[in-house]
């Protein structure tokens, strides 16, 4: 029975964890809770604009199944292992990270905060996170590099516009110091977002969009339907001069084509759920990618990552690393760059607990053995 002097929760037993550097536990006001945070959200967005940010493709099928497919995993916790304190920094394509949950790419920013992805870098920065930032943000790559100029970052790519507008791209990554390009595959024609469409959504009159042509014609004109292949990834690493990570891979066989023509990671993911629609769950398809890349790549994966244990299930499964889209754009619209931080801080506190619990102290060993599939399943 704990005594008076050590209480059990409350905000007393909040601040002992905080000056511990303990998480908090889920009785603490301390907490994150990240429905509550969607909730938060909500009230301060118009309905379109969190429509936009939090809906997918067709009938969202593959929306509506991605948390639970990490939670069709079981943890096996192991006993009696002398676990110390959790170590919880790894490195990404060699560059050294704080903690295995990152910020996946998502567009248009400074719809959900004013200051946008300048936000997203700083509260990232005072995690010790990855941020990847989209060819759609509305600042521009060089801009988020001067509030970040030595955190870890990765510049996405689309090509939605000419061969040339998207070059320049990849070469402007390079030059600002980015540590990797991400590719991203699975847009090879937008997918039917169907709130979007309900709603008649446009972007506000005035949304900066940098890493975008001019919208008065005096830019590169359109390519037409993007057509990207293998050869490409080479060919950006060339521009670039970085390390090229796919992102959209679900199968085994795309990723082991994407590792043999260069690449140096690649990322499981199903865009949010907001491309094709139904398709299979990152936490389903992982294991396949896992398999198939073996020791030659890394490997990520995002898709309703929505709690630490969430993110144990994916690195027991084989990813490297996670990353969390809606739940940080959650954070932005309500706390800016301390919300940001408050997600990523939480999930990878959660994370910490998570482990101890399950007898492990290292992130980067991790093994398949910590889960199993759900035995009633």
């Amino acid at each position: 029975m704990a005594s008076a002097q050590e209480p059990t929760t409350g905000p007393r037993l909040t601040q002992r964890r905080r000056a511990a550097g303990e998480p908090a536990h889920p009785a603490d006001p301390a907490y994150l809770d990240l429905d509550a945070l969607e909730r938060q959200a909500r009230e301060l967005l118009p309905p379109d604009v969190v429509d936009h940010f939090a809906g997918g493709a067709d009938r969202e099928t593959t929306l509506g199944e991605a948390t639970a497919a990490w939670r069709a995993w079981r943890l096996r916790p192991r006993v009696l292992t002398d676990v110390g304190p959790v170590a919880l920094a790894t490195t990404l394509l060699g560059t050294d990270v704080a903690t295995p949950v990152g910020i996946a790419p998502w567009a248009h920013q400074a719809m959900a905060h004013p200051e946008g992805e300048r936000a997203t870098a700083r509260g990232a920065a005072a995690t010790g996170a990855l941020v990847t930032v989209s060819t759609s943000s509305t600042t521009s790559l060089e801009d988020v590099a001067a509030v970040r100029p030595t955190g870890p970052r990765w510049f996405q790519l689309y090509r939605l516009h000419s061969p040339a507008h998207t070059d320049d791209l990849a070469r402007r990554a390079g030059r600002a110091g980015y540590t990797a390009l991400v590719l991203t595959a699975d847009l090879p024609v937008l997918g039917r977002r169907l709130r979007d469409l309900r709603n008649d959504f446009a972007l506000p009159a005035g949304l900066p969009l940098p890493h975008h042509p001019p919208a008065d014609g005096t830019g590169p004109a359109p390519a037409g339907t993007p057509r990207w292949t293998t050869a490409d990834i080479a060919r950006f690493a060339d521009l670039s001069g970085l390390p090229v990570v796919v992102k959209g891979v679900l199968r085994g066989d795309d990723a082991a084509r994407c590792v043999a023509a260069g690449a140096s990671a690649v990322w499981v993911s199903t865009h949010g759920g907001r491309q094709a629609d139904p398709v299979v769950a990152s936490a389903a398809a992982l294991p396949e990618v896992v398999e198939a890349v073996g020791t030659e790549a890394e490997v990520y994966a995002d898709g309703g990552i929505r709690s630490g244990s969430d993110v144990l299930t994916a690195l027991a499964l084989g990813a490297r690393a996670v990353f969390v889209g809606r739940p940080a754009i959650w954070g932005l619209a309500t706390g800016g760059a301390d919300g940001v931080a408050r997600v990523i801080g939480g999930l990878t506190g959660e994370l910490a607990h998570t482990m101890a619990l399950c007898g492990l102290d290292d992130v980067r060993a991790v093994g398949r053995d910590a889960v199993a599939r759900a035995a009633w399943r």
